[in-house]
């Protein structure tokens, strides 16, 4: 497949591809869709960034339009976040407009009265998270056994967050017979074991797509001591043009990270998993809209941020996996533009980035150090600091010597002091 116009695709759905300027599928589109549409279980391997979504929302939306509409949870699509399930129905809803194909988001964090309010109004696809849906199922508040067609997205990473008995009790409440669609960056064996307990015969499509998104990225790394960090960050943010968005690796540095550039007076807010979801929201729509220059963030985000044009993407803090370095950095260079990713790395940490180049099959330039102020830190060189601020070898003297009249220490006195005996009444 070449371009959407060769789907035989119902025109509403059709319209809306136009519409939104969807002509040429990326390759996971290209290889998933046909098989999909055919009623085929799908398990695709592809990064963050690829085009997923759509790969799955066509299909999904395309057997809707076949049958008649009921009151019934025909779709189920899991996501391992709050914000990438979100996005999910956005693109949904996109894509559906005009067809009165009903969605409800079911995730935590967000109001339990509107979504059960969505679910009871007839929605025929529900987009969860599987903590939030497994609540649901034990308080019997869902009745998932007319929805023959399952979406498992980012399914590695729903696993690593420790998802998986959650995943076993949904997978037996839908219907046995029923179409699987599983989306996952890597194929490692606990996925391998989710499929072939739940997959049927499966078309396995992969997508090598690290060399793709690096082709769209220039990938570029700072040997710097952890004081020069910010420092180093102050200078990315004065001299390159665009919006940042920038990992940290806890949620109090992204808090700390926040206040100090908040200081310099940038435009800047936060995203991690002790903000509200409404926090949550503000900060991801504000970061869409340019409200927001910059978007400090953990890995929380790496996979649910989704907005087009990204400047630049900052490793403030390494990843721990390597996986998680394609994760972030797919957030910019997407839909074809250009990006560039920046990372941050200690001494120690250099064979980290080597490790990196190695698995992902990236390599990285290491960029000179700009001018930067001299970290604040233990001075153990009084006169090349001194020099450094440009004060006289005089000043370094006088600090380091005592004055001569200072008096002379007391000498410590070896008489013992007798102890006096505490008063204390005698009880009668």
């Amino acid at each position: 497949m070449q371009h959407f116009s060769e789907l035989n695709l119902c025109s509403a759905l059709r319209n809306n591809l136009a519409k939104n300027e969807f002509v040429t599928p990326t390759p996971v589109q290209a290889q998933a869709i046909p098989p999909l549409l055919e009623g085929r279980d799908v398990v695709a391997s592809a990064q963050t960034g690829t085009g997923k979504t759509l790969a799955f929302s066509i299909p999904v939306i395309e057997a809707l339009a076949a049958v008649p509409r009921t009151k019934t949870i025909k779709v189920l699509i899991l996501s391992p976040t709050r914000e990438l399930a979100i996005q999910i129905d956005e693109a949904f809803r996109q894509l559906a407009h005009g067809m009165r194909i009903k969605t409800a988001v079911v995730v935590g964090g967000m109001s339990e009265t509107n979504q059960l309010r969505d679910i009871e109004a007839g929605a025929e696809v529900v987009i969860a998270t599987p903590g939030r849906l497994c609540d649901y199922l034990d308080r019997r508040l869902i009745d998932l056994s007319g929805a023959a067609t399952v979406v498992l997205d980012e399914a590695d990473r729903m696993l690593d967050m420790g998802f998986l008995p959650s995943l076993r009790i949904i997978l037996d409440h839908v219907p046995s017979k029923r179409h699987t669609m599983l989306f996952s960056a890597t194929m490692e064996q606990s996925v391998a074991g989710l499929v072939s307990s739940y997959v049927r015969e499966p078309v396995w499509i992969a997508v090598e797509a690290c060399a793709q998104t690096a082709a769209n990225i220039d990938l570029f790394c700072y040997e710097v001591a952890q004081g020069s960090k910010f420092d180093l960050l102050e200078y990315l943010l004065k001299n390159e043009e665009g919006s940042f968005l920038i990992f940290v690796a806890t949620k109090e540095g992204a808090d700390r990270l926040t206040k100090f550039l908040e200081r310099g007076r940038l435009k800047v807010t936060s995203i991690h998993g002790d903000r509200s979801q409404s926090q949550r929201n503000e900060a991801l729509q504000g970061f869409k809209d340019g409200v927001y220059r910059v978007l400090v963030a953990t890995d929380v985000a790496a996979r649910g941020i989704h907005v087009d044009d990204i400047a630049h993407v900052v490793n403030y803090d390494l990843p721990q996996e390597p996986e998680n370095f394609v994760h972030r950095i797919g957030r910019t260079g997407r839909a074809g533009a250009r990006g560039a990713s920046w990372t941050f790395v200690t001494p120690f940490e250099r064979r980290d980035v080597a490790r990196y180049e190695r698995t992902l099959g990236i390599q990285v330039q290491f960029r000179e150090l700009p001018p930067l102020p001299r970290p604040i830190g233990l001075i153990t060189d009084l006169d090349a600091y001194f020099a450094s601020m440009g004060a006289s070898p005089s000043l370094s003297a006088s600090i380091s010597q005592p004055p001569i009249d200072a008096p002379k220490p007391t000498p410590t006195s070896t008489t013992t002091t007798k102890k006096v005996p505490s008063r204390s009444r005698r009880r009668r």
